[in-house]
């Protein structure tokens, strides 16, 4: 059988993106299982051009999302077509920050996407968007068309948003495969110490009877961050034992110790700073609940909460459209919220973000005092991630989509120029002007 030669465009490590991690975790399991994968990061996709040429790659496989380390990717997207991993449905933020953004922006090139895009969209909605005032309108129009279209296969790892996208482009090609994470309990062996001394806020430390509220990833307004001390304010002082451990990054355009502050629970919030792999499944294993809530949402799906079902917790969900299909239950009255059938196990407590702030404070009251309750959800937690979310599983999926992918054809997409041009045309242009001969454009064509 030959093996199978696969191009990797994907940040990695030291890259602190989540999706970096997430395809250090799951190449080695690919190579494991006989394919050939060269990664291309940022700092040498370069070398992909040349690499091509020389012996051509069976696959690309582009690992795309809502952020800057994903910017250089879009140069290899449309002129080698291949599998798309789309892990957040809404790439518009990321997309039009680097092209009206840079030091001498491409406003034609934007707009020309936009409009091939979103046809249908109003006129202005791209202009509105060039003048920085993008806002609620990235989750309208979500820029993704192109991207699903000229893919020989788009994955994603939610069937309900599959579903959606097949929806919206018919002749696109699209699957969902869960998403696996490692087992973050498997190495841990100790509890880190709670003391955590970041830069901006003062050393403290979690008391040891304490009922751990924690979350995890970036500290930022989208994992509604604010609206849970909020919550932690209104019950505490029915709940003098319960501390809010937020671990990972601060961001720069959110103080989330001014807003403890403000809700008068700075005495019981910690916050680590960022924390290395290593490090993680202690402070899992020191969480008595985890709230993994977000919105507004790009549909992606939260490794951070996929290690905190491994690690057995009771978890705080956001009930979003993506999560119909995850047995839960509703803090306002504790019925259980299943599309599929009522009699499953709920894994997860789902907070209804049109009554946010009042559903978060019933589940704490519940939760901080019910033990029993809080083990039963973990239980039903760890199991949903043995039967749903195991990296070796998902590794085997990526392989059934890699095959279906080398079979297919690239799709007969006629995307804005800008998209498909290579190079040489500039460089012939430059060579002319001087009245050299040169064939130096034909490096850049495949």
């Amino acid at each position: 059988m030959p093996v199978t030669r696969l191009a990797w465009f994907s940040p990695f490590p030291p890259s602190t993106s989540g999706i970096a991690a997430y395809s250090a975790e799951l190449v080695p399991l690919l190579r494991a299982r006989g394919l050939t994968l060269d990664v291309f990061a940022e700092d040498n996709a370069r070398d992909f051009v040349w690499q091509q040429r020389r012996t051509p790659y069976a696959l690309t496989v582009f690992q795309l999302g809502n952020a800057a380390c994903h910017d250089y990717m879009w140069a290899y997207l449309f002129r080698y077509p291949g599998m798309v991993v789309l892990h957040d449905a809404q790439i518009h933020q990321a997309r039009a920050s680097f092209l009206t953004k840079r030091w001498k922006p491409r406003r034609a090139d934007y707009l020309a996407e936009f409009r091939a895009s979103h046809p249908d969209a109003p006129a202005d909605v791209g202009e509105l968007i060039v003048a920085g005032l993008g806002g609620v309108l990235y989750q309208h129009w979500p820029l993704n068309r192109l991207v699903v279209e000229s893919a020989r296969l788009t994955v994603v790892h939610n069937e309900r948003l599959a579903a959606d996208l097949l929806t919206q482009y018919p002749t696109a090609a699209v699957t969902a495969i869960h998403m696996g994470v490692a087992d973050p309990m498997a190495a841990a062996t100790s509890v880190p110490t709670t003391s955590v001394p970041p830069t901006s806020v003062p050393p403290t430390s979690v008391p040891a009877d304490a009922i751990v509220l924690a979350a995890f990833g970036g500290v930022t307004p989208e994992k509604r961050i604010s609206q849970l001390l909020r919550a932690v304010s209104a019950v505490a002082a029915r709940h003098p034992r319960l501390h809010v451990l937020l671990v990972g990054a601060t961001a720069n355009h959110y103080d989330v110790m001014a807003d403890a502050r403000r809700n008068g629970v700075s005495d019981r919030v910690h916050v680590t700073g960022y924390v290395d792999d290593a490090d993680l499944p202690g402070y899992l294993h020191a969480a008595d609940i985890c709230a993994c809530l977000r919105w507004p949402s790009n549909r992606e799906t939260s490794a951070s909460w996929l290690r905190c079902l491994a690690a057995g917790r009771p978890t705080l969900i956001t009930d979003l459209a993506d999560h119909a299909d995850v047995p839960t239950l509703d803090p306002r009255g504790w019925a259980v919220l299943d599309s599929q059938a009522p009699s499953r196990e709920p894994v997860a407590v789902s907070i209804d973000i049109l009554d946010e702030e009042h559903s978060l404070q019933l589940a704490l009251d519940t939760l901080a005092t019910d033990r029993a309750l809080r083990e039963r959800l973990g239980r039903a937690a760890r199991r949903w991630f043995e039967s749903h979310h195991q990296l070796g599983a998902m590794a085997d999926a990526y392989q059934r989509c890699i095959a279906e992918a080398v079979a297919a054809a690239a799709p007969a997409v006629d995307p804005p120029a800008h998209l498909t041009s290579d190079g040489g045309d500039l460089v012939q242009t430059l060579t002319d002007r001087f009245g050299v001969e040169s064939r130096l454009g034909d490096l850049f064509r495949r």
